[in-house]
């Protein structure tokens, strides 16, 4: 840990204006960001008796090795400056707003010339507007099915729609009047958008007037004796209040509001969120996570920025709903007005039916939380006694909190591989895992773990150093040779030109190989030959789990319940499966051979002149020497060529040919 004041900078040199600062580690790596309306204050508070602030707080400061701010104009700038870090750097101290789960929403495909109704999940696209999220699909599949009746928008994939096109008969909810049948030329596609507009209305809470003209046209029907069409308009009516009937109804027809409410302990904290459309509750989303070096004010301010910053501007409504006032208020109304191209008001409701809903919400937060705590039970201590146990077992000087760890796949020495994986206290990173492709083919896994190795860490000890403001001094060769700047330090930060972070970042505190002692000593080897002497290399082996450090004669045994071990196995499991998935990949495109590889003279440019004029091998099979021979590139000798190689015929002796152009030599 270090010392807080060996880092601090001068009173005199921090501004006093609105900005956004960076706390990074001894790598440089930033671990937290964070925003002010005076920087000169806030940075000061950091740097007070360290025994005053939280506990992560005081974790954070002495994990941090510098800091450094950007001045921005004013507070609505630093609340787009903040988030844009935090999504950039995913800074270890800020809390992680991440989904309990994944949550489905009912789509409508609007961008599309025919839209489409249906279930999605994952990333939103543009021209698709969204409606929840749902709890289950299943809820979303009952009220699409209840609300077809009477929208009879297509649900349909493209594959479908075109086949049923194709031969001129809609599908099952064509006939049971379920769809409007486009697709056959029941409707035009000015009409199915109409349907689907009038679905999307319906949706986003406006159904009043849909109900009524339903009992309008139902009363008309059954004063002209239509009892038929009236009866079809009655279940109709019933469909839609059915679909109403599992939306409750929490406020006023008019409200349109998203309602936070957050349950915490000392360790974690449990979001819930509704979605409250035309008074009604249209959609539910939770989030659990561990807490960040902030208070509740910062908490509920990046919260929001979260919720509202990666989606469309439809998606924020014209209130927002809080448990505390979030830090920032006012550049945040100011923010989510800009979004919603209209005013947007945030809110702690202190009485009445908002009030109510609130503690609602928050008696589901509340659950949630310890919903996750019995699932989870001592998940977070675990993970710190696990990479306790490691630095303890391995004499390490400060837990391994990140970890990365290598594996071989081949199969005899074919379509060689290997992998990369990372943990960062105790949880995978994904985004930092790689994938090798062995250029020695060889099935020696000591040799290919070396060159996989060596690989890796030839760009740490490559790595460009930063300075303190950022800068890097200077570049770095292929060869592994300083460039104009000085000697690269393995410890320093390597940044890109833009200032992002480069590839192979930071360096582990921990390798992980799959095997025994031969693997190991092959790895150390690896390390000591590009210069790194500081990283610790294990290995684990599969049959006894035991733990083999490089040039031991025997193995370190931790006990079967030990957290650091299962800590361990998880490591080396992953990096396995993330192997062979690759290997797998690789091997299927490997098999996939075309009958015109090894013809010599005909590379991928002359194979795909002759697919392109043909459509398939069958066909250049087929075709005659003068055919082949009159497809641009491919001279009669080649021609000659091609056609024996393929049909397995012997013809006239073939001239000599130049198999660089194609050329008759003789």
């Amino acid at each position: 840990m270090a010392d807080p004041s060996s880092y601090r900078p001068r009173p005199g040199e921090i501004p006093t204006e609105p900005g956004v600062y960076r706390f990074r580690d001894q790598h440089g790596r930033v671990i937290y960001v964070g925003k002010a309306v005076s920087l000169r204050s806030r940075l000061s508070s950091y740097f007070q008796d360290i025994s005053a602030l939280h506990p992560r707080t005081r974790t954070m400061v002495q994990t941090g090795a510098s800091v450094d701010w950007t001045v921005v104009r004013n507070e609505v700038e630093a609340l787009q400056l903040e988030y844009a870090w935090i999504k950039e750097y995913d800074p270890r101290f800020n809390v992680k707003y991440r989904d309990d789960k994944s949550y489905p929403y009912l789509a409508v495909t609007m961008g599309e010339e025919f839209p489409r109704a249906q279930v999605m999940r994952g990333a939103k696209k543009s021209g698709t507007r969204y409606f929840g999220p749902y709890a289950h699909a299943w809820a979303i599949r009952e009220t699409l099915d209840q609300l077809l009746r009477v929208f009879p928008v297509r649900t349909c994939s493209k594959g479908v729609f075109k086949r049923a096109g194709q031969v001129g008969r809609p599908c099952l909810l064509g006939y049971i009047d379920k769809c409007s049948a486009p697709c056959v030329g029941r409707v035009t596609a000015d009409e199915h958008r109409a349907i689907a507009e009038d679905f999307c209305d319906f949706m986003a809470g406006n159904t009043g007037r849909f109900v009524k003209d339903l009992e309008r046209r139902m009363r008309a029907a059954s004063s002209e004796l239509d009892f038929e069409t009236a009866a079809r308009l009655r279940d109709d009516i019933v469909a839609l209040q059915r679909a109403l009937e599992k939306s409750a109804v929490v406020l006023p027809d008019a409200t349109d509001a998203d309602v936070f409410a957050l349950a915490d302990d000392e360790l974690e904290v449990a979001f819930q969120m509704f979605h409250v459309r035309g008074g009604r509750v249209r959609g539910q989303r939770g989030w659990v996570s561990e807490k960040g070096a902030e208070e509740l004010g910062e908490i509920v301010e990046h919260l929001l920025q979260q919720v509202y910053g990666g989606e469309s501007a439809e998606a924020v409504p014209r209130e927002v709903l809080v448990p505390v006032e979030p830090n920032g208020r006012d550049s945040l109304e100011e923010w989510l007005s800009t979004l919603r191209g209209a005013r947007v008001r945030i809110r702690v409701p202190q009485r009445g039916d908002k009030r109510a809903l609130l503690e609602t919400v928050a008696r589901n937060a509340t659950q949630s939380l310890a919903r996750h705590k019995v699932a989870r039970s001592g998940d977070l201590t675990a993970r710190s006694q696990a990479l306790q146990e490691l630095q303890d077992v391995l004499e390490l000087d400060e837990a391994p909190l990140r970890i990365e760890s290598f594996d071989i796949s081949h199969v005899q020495g074919t379509d060689v591989v290997g992998s990369m994986v990372v943990f960062e206290d105790g949880l995978p990173r994904k985004s930092e895992y790689r994938r090798f492709i062995v250029r020695h083919g060889t099935s020696d896994d000591t040799a290919a773990m070396h060159e996989v190795l060596t690989r890796r860490f030839r760009h740490l000890v490559n790595a460009p150093s930063a300075t303190d403001d950022g800068a890097v001094p200077g570049a770095v060769d292929g060869a592994g040779e300083a460039g104009e700047g000085g000697a690269p330090t393995p410890g320093g930060q390597p940044l890109t030109p833009e200032g992002r972070p480069a590839r192979f970042a930071y360096p582990p505190n921990l390798v992980v190989v799959d095997g025994g002692l031969p693997q190991v000593n092959a790895a150390a080897a690896a390390l000591s030959e590009v210069g790194v002497n500081d990283v610790t290399v294990i290995g684990l082996a599969k049959r006894l789990e035991e733990v083999w450090l490089p040039g031991q004669e025997f193995p370190v045994i931790l006990p079967r319940t030990s957290e650091g071990l299962y800590l361990l196995q998880r490591v080396r499991d992953e990096a396995h499966r993330f192997a062979n998935t690759f290997h797998r990949l690789r091997r299927s495109k490997s098999m996939t051979v075309s009958r015109l590889d090894g013809i010599p003279g005909l590379g991928p440019a002359r194979q795909k002149a002759l697919l392109r004029a043909f459509g398939s091998v069958r066909k250049i099979e087929a075709a005659s020497v003068d055919e082949l021979a009159g497809v641009p590139g491919i001279g009669p000798a080649l021609a000659t060529l091609v056609h024996e190689k393929l049909t397995g015929e012997a013809t006239t002796v073939a001239p000599r040919v130049n198999l660089a152009t194609g050329e008759v030599m003789d």
